[in-house]
């Protein structure tokens, strides 16, 4: 790697980490927020799905012109917006300038990057990585930003400290971190501001974004969408409502169960590597995702903490294989010009589709503290494994070598 490149990748993992650790507390103290304004848990819903919105819309925008106009500045811009979200977040207390807010805003309620964001850094790795090195370098992308959002949980507390020691009510403390967040944002372009200014396709890239793998992308991304649609019942907001309202959990408490549900998925990354080059990347993504599904199924029905706990860490330490897997699939299967729309293409569809999930669950938890979100989740995403194993299990990556398989796959033509 150039040391331009290793230089590119440095910020970008720095960044990544940066807003994964104000998405990490975000989406905790997201529902707190909204219920100390005096909102629903159905209003909650409704904001984090239009959080989601706004985010799926902006990305599909940005897929596809990111080949004209260029990374570095898509990105600058990005951060921008983030700033503008915090602050603005922290200045508003009535539903509908929240729900604007939302809709324009780069706010996550899950600690896994659902903005506008995630493509443009995605097709960023592509173009710094070598083909072998991809999924690794995935990895390492996913990790950083799985062990910041675990901490950024941690720090979730805050305002609990704050409340308890009679430095603050809850209301400013909790304002406090909605402009950090904003302070995040700056922080974050301040590191995109030393990105090479022109990170595009190659000069052959064709005019339209997509072009020989459309049929590919597109089949891809209504698998994706299947998964994500299961996946925005359980968006971390939503799940630390459902804690909070069966449990009757402090932010603290659930911040730390959080820490380490992050921690087991950050280091599950670095499994996926081993396993991919084992296995190949769909079985990968496939197989690892099972089992963590069959748990999620299980959880509403457990009534002790200590198990359901038990069941959130196995099941962390499982469910997130597929992200590195997932996204250096996709940057395999298409050319390189193709990239950035095929990262926004696959991208766009999962939030909306994720969109409507958080909806239903608050809809869902105001009615009862059974879990239905959760079983629902497992249910969809059982449904997308299969599907995605029967469609894709012969798909592989050109530059994919598999040493032992479960399932042998016959040569490609």
């Amino acid at each position: 790697m150039s040391e331009i490149n290793a230089s590119t990748l440095r910020r970008v993992l720095l960044a990544r980490g940066l807003r994964a650790f104000g998405d990490g507390y975000v989406s905790l103290l997201l529902p707190v927020y909204l219920i100390t304004l005096g909102l629903s848990p159905f209003n909650v819903g409704v904001i984090a799905t239009a959080t989601l919105l706004g985010s799926a819309a902006l990305s599909l925008l940005v897929g596809l012109h990111a080949h004209r106009i260029g990374y570095r500045t898509l990105l600058l811009a990005a951060a921008a917006l983030m700033a503008a979200t915090g602050f603005a977040f922290a200045a508003v207390n009535d539903f509908w300038p929240l729900l604007v807010v939302a809709v324009i805003g780069t706010l996550n309620p899950s600690s896994g990057d659902v903005s506008v964001f995630l493509p443009l850094e995605q097709a960023v790795l592509a173009h710094v990585g070598t083909d072998r090195g991809r999924t690794a370098l995935f990895a390492r992308y996913s990790l950083t930003s799985a062990l910041a959002a675990a901490l950024g949980a941690l720090f979730a507390a805050v305002p609990d400290l704050a409340v308890s020691g009679g430095y603050a009510g809850m209301k400013p403390a909790l304002q406090a971190m909605f402009v950090l967040y904003g302070l995040i944002g700056l922080g974050s372009g301040w590191i995109y501001r030393k990105l090479p200014i022109r990170l595009a396709a190659p000069e052959h890239a064709p005019a339209a974004p997509l072009g020989k793998s459309k049929r590919i992308v597109f089949t891809l991304a209504a698998l994706f969408s299947l998964d994500a649609f299961g996946g925005g019942f359980v968006v971390q907001s939503m799940l630390a409502l459902w804690l909070f309202q069966r449990f009757e959990l402090s932010t603290t408490v659930a911040g730390t169960i959080f820490f380490w549900t992050g921690v087991l998925s950050a280091f599950s990354y670095l499994v996926a590597v081993r396993i991919a080059k084992r296995i190949g990347l769909v079985n990968t993504m496939v197989f690892t995702h099972l089992p963590a599904n069959l748990m999620l199924l299980l959880i509403p029905f457990v009534p002790q903490l200590s198990w359901v706990i038990v069941l959130l860490l196995a099941r962390s330490a499982l469910s997130q294989m597929d992200v590195p897997t997932r996204g250096s699939y996709v940057m395999a299967v298409v050319t390189p010009p193709e990239r950035p729309a095929a990262a926004s293409i696959t991208a766009v569809p999962r939030s909306l589709a994720a969109a409507a999930s958080p909806l239903l669950a608050g809809y869902l938890l105001g009615i009862s503290t059974f879990g239905w979100p959760l079983f629902i989740a497992g249910a969809l995403k059982i449904a997308y494994d299969l599907t995605l194993l029967v469609l894709f299990r012969t798909v592989r990556p050109p530059e994919e070598t598999i040493v032992r398989h479960a399932f042998p796959i016959p040569p490609r033509d």
